[in-house]
């Protein structure tokens, strides 16, 4: 017995009537005979629904316990030994209870396929596994239980239950969905008619793709080419040319008017082409293609029109869009054009030929030589002298040679006069071969008449083939030439691409190549600046700085838009038209350059976000903490003197108010340093920098300490003043000492000397130190290095210490002391020095 077949009923949303329509089948299959059994159905209270299962034999469920609940799910093996012809299976993509046969309901379908029992289904678009997120973009309601998308195509029929989203919102109003609780939370949720209608779309659209695998198997096994119109497909071809975007905006409305129609654009270019298109043309067709909604594509082929035809049918097109050819008349009557050669072999696709700025006739201008005037000027030499040369050597040689000889010797000389030359001279040198073989060797000689009927044959042949072999080899010097400038050309792109990935500003060294290249004299990348007028981004010459404005002396005789408002300017002589694909070349590769800063730009700003963000949630952490700590302490003091029945000594007073003492310190000292840190980062803090001793400002900062008997003060007195501002050397002088009396148990010592024009002073503690790998990281602010408990500080004492000294012209360093601990050594300017300098 084969395997049974699947339909399932496809459906947008819950409630369109998948269950509805199924039962319904089931019951017109019963009256034609069919054995129908009912495996599961869910009706969900619907009583229409509930109504469609009489007459319908039910097949008894399966019962199991899960979390001290009696669930109920499919009984696969009940089916399959009941054997029915066709059996009913609701919500395939439902998840099994744990304990059943199978994770999923799908499985048990495949187990019951695989019987040979046919099945009908039902599930929503929402539940496939591919367009799970889609869903959720648009309801914001993520599905659970979903299937793969492989499990509905492989189904031998589906079928759309469609209903447009204000039918069904009216069918749920009614109560025939939902209960009457759950209406209005469905319709301003998940019912919105927005939601609806996009899920309607995105069914539509899935089923319609299915339909057009279908047909192209169906087409494919039964070897039909030629294309079926079932949708409007229109095929764009473009060239890179100045014409392709209006061809393809042309394209765009004529598949607009067709509903479902499908635009593709096809850049097509010969196998034999030595260079490709512009790539900043193909990539701005790309762009506008997907502006569109078409797609892109690219083919390469010997025969353009036949690539053309070939992609079309591919494509299952129904019309194709093809520019009206530049050329001439006599031109199109030798050669077709490409739209005449798509129009003969469309069959029946229809061609629209549409009309543009290109296609119109224009005089005809000479081919730019390939091949430099210097040798042009030899061929012509060449073909004078040699010619004259090699008819003196046979007339005086007459006897010993025959004119058959004569003609090769003539068309040799044409051959090398092709290779030196080119036409031009090649010509020459044919015709005036052909007029000394006739005046020279052919009877009767002396005259331009030919009495012999054969011998003007041959002189006439060998016109025909100088002439050919002239154009031959013309023609191959200038694809030989055409090749080596795309080889120069590959190899300068090749070279730049891979020296700009190592460039830390890559931007001035490609325009300094492209000056290089180009013999220019400047080329400069322009963007709009803040008033309008075009402003420096990058320039070949370091005179040119970003950011200012464009000099106005300057005639720029090129204009290269890169991108938006972006502009490359090059200054020089007028550019020759093969090096315009190298000009456009490096203005790709600026848009590319200039986006990437532009990246660069942005990650870096995101990043200083990020670190402000961690900033700030790390001061939220610590505050939250640290500042409530001493709060407590000073509100638990308080209250504890406010209490009239608590009787206290005269020392537990005593003992509470230095306590609050200490924690309104410890407070006003938090505080600052979040000030002081705040005025850094803003840069608010000014320093007024005047001549200070160094021992007053120790001694007075040391007075107001934690514990200044634990710090010795070993400063002599003939040390000269310093420059600093006395009140935040006050703040750097606390916040140190402070950080050494903490992490040190012994004595701290404080000595002071002078180094050139420095004075240096010295916070030497006995305490754990500092790993030299910490000893930057001591500087950030919310650091606490080792072990010093939370709520002791912020942590931001050592870094507005050296905020501070930063402001002030000094510096702050940490050094390892000798035996064990940690030396801060602060340096100042002498003051002395200072005046001695402004006296000078």
């Amino acid at each position: 017995m084969g395997r049974g077949s699947l339909r399932i009923f496809l459906g947008s949303a819950p409630g369109v009537g998948k269950t509805f329509a199924m039962l319904d089948e089931a019951h017109r299959r019963r009256e034609r005979g069919t054995d129908v059994v009912v495996g599961i159905v869910e009706t969900h209270g619907r009583a229409h629904t509930a109504a469609l299962l009489e007459g319908l034999e039910v097949l008894p469920r399966m019962t199991l316990e899960y979390r001290g609940s009696q669930l109920t799910e499919l009984d696969a093996a009940a089916v399959i030994a009941r054997r029915p012809h066709v059996v009913l299976i609701d919500e395939l993509a439902h998840t099994n209870v744990p304990g059943s046969g199978h994770e999923k309901r799908w499985q048990d379908v495949e187990e019951i396929l695989d019987a040979g029992i046919d099945v009908l289904s039902t599930v929503n678009i929402q539940h496939l596994e591919s367009l799970n997120d889609v869903v959720e973009s648009i309801t914001g309601i993520r599905q659970q239980e979903t299937l793969p998308d492989e499990v509905v195509r492989r189904a031998e029929q589906v079928e759309l239950v469609d209903m447009t989203p204000e039918a069904l919102r009216r069918r749920l109003a009614h109560g025939n969905v939902y209960n009457a609780d759950k209406v209005d939370a469905a319709l301003a949720n998940y019912f919105r008619v927005g939601n609806l209608a996009a899920l309607r779309e995105i069914a539509l659209l899935w089923l319609a793709d299915r339909v057009d695998e279908a047909l192209e198997r169906y087409r494919a096994d039964q070897g039909i080419n030629a294309p079926w119109p079932t949708r409007e497909r229109v095929v764009v071809a473009l060239t890179g040319g100045p014409e392709s975007e209006t061809l393809l905006r042309r394209g765009a409305r004529i598949a607009s008017r067709a509903a479902g129609g499908d635009l593709i654009a096809c850049h097509v270019r010969s196998s034999e082409g030595l260079v490709s298109g512009d790539p900043s043309t193909i990539g701005r067709l790309r762009r506008l293609a997907a502006d569109v909604g078409g797609e892109f594509h690219e083919a390469v082929g010997h025969d353009i029109a036949a690539a053309i035809l070939d992609h079309a049918r591919g494509e299952n097109a129904t019309q194709i869009v093809v520019g009206v050819s530049r050329r001439g008349r006599w031109q199109q009557f030798l050669r077709p054009s490409i739209a005449s050669a798509v129009a003969d072999g469309s069959g029946d696709i229809d061609v629209h030929l549409v009309p543009h700025e290109g296609s119109k006739i224009r005089p005809r201008t000479r081919r730019t030589q390939a091949l430099p005037w210097q040798r042009v000027a030899a061929g012509f030499v060449l073909a004078t002298t040699a010619t004259i040369a090699l008819t003196a050597i046979l007339v005086a040689t007459q006897d010993g040679h025959t004119l058959s000889l004569d003609l090769l010797l003539y068309l040799a000389l044409t051959v090398a006069c092709a290779l030196v030359g080119g036409i031009w001279p090649a010509l020459f040198c044919a015709v005036g071969g052909s007029l000394t073989v006739n005046w020279f060797f052919t009877a009767p000689t002396g005259t331009l008449t030919i009495s012999d009927p054969p011998n003007a044959i041959a002189l006439a042949v060998f016109i025909l083939v100088a002439v050919a072999v002239s154009w031959v080899v013309t023609l191959a010097a200038r694809r030989t030439e055409q090749a080596l400038t795309a080889q120069r050309e590959s190899a300068a792109l090749a070279a730049l691409s891979r020296d700009l990935l190592a460039e830390p500003h890559p931007l001035p060294s490609l325009l300094t190549r492209a000056r290089d290249a180009l013999n220019l004299k400047q080329a400069v990348l322009t963007e709009p600046g803040p008033d309008g007028s075009q402003v420096v981004v990058a320039a070949s010459e370091e005179s040119l700085r970003a950011g200012s404005p464009l000099p106005d002396d300057v005639a720029w005789t090129t204009d290269v838009p890169v991108d938006e408002g972006v502009h490359l300017l090059l200054d020089g002589p007028p550019l020759a038209a093969r090096d315009q694909r190298l000009v456009n070349a490096y203005a790709a590769h600026a848009a590319i350059l200039h986006g990437r800063e532009q990246l660069i730009r942005a990650a870096r700003e995101a990043a200083g976000l990020a670190r402000d963000n961690a900033a700030r949630t790390t001061l939220l952490a610590a505050v939250s903490h640290d500042l409530r700590t001493p709060l407590a302490s000073i509100k638990a003091g308080v209250s504890t003197l406010r209490q009239a029945e608590v009787k206290l000594t005269p020392e537990d007073k005593a003992e509470l108010l230095e306590s609050i003492e200490e924690s309104a310190d410890r407070l006003d000292a938090l505080i600052g340093n979040l000030l002081d840190l705040s005025r850094l980062e803003t840069g608010t803090v000014k320093a007024h920098t005047h001549s200070v001793e160094i021992f007053d400002a120790v001694l007075d900062t040391v007075r107001t300490t934690s514990d200044p008997a634990r710090v010795a003060i070993d400063i002599g007195t003939d040390l000269p003043p310093v420059q600093a501002d006395l009140g935040l050397l006050d703040r750097v002088l606390a916040n140190v000492v402070e950080n050494a009396l903490r992490h040190s148990e012994s004595e701290i010592r404080i000595t002071a000397g002078t180094l050139v024009d420095k004075v240096q002073l010295r916070i030497v503690d006995r305490g754990p130190g500092v790993h030299d790998a910490d000893k930057d990281r001591i500087f950030q602010a919310f650091q606490r290095v080792g072990d010093t408990p939370r709520g002791d500080g912020l942590g931001l004492g050592l870094a507005v210490a050296r905020g501070l000294m930063t402001v002030m012209g000094g510096s702050l360093s940490p050094e390892d002391t000798p035996g064990g601990g940690l030396t801060m050594v602060i340096e100042l300017p002498s003051a002395d020095q200072q005046r001695h300098e402004e006296g000078a």
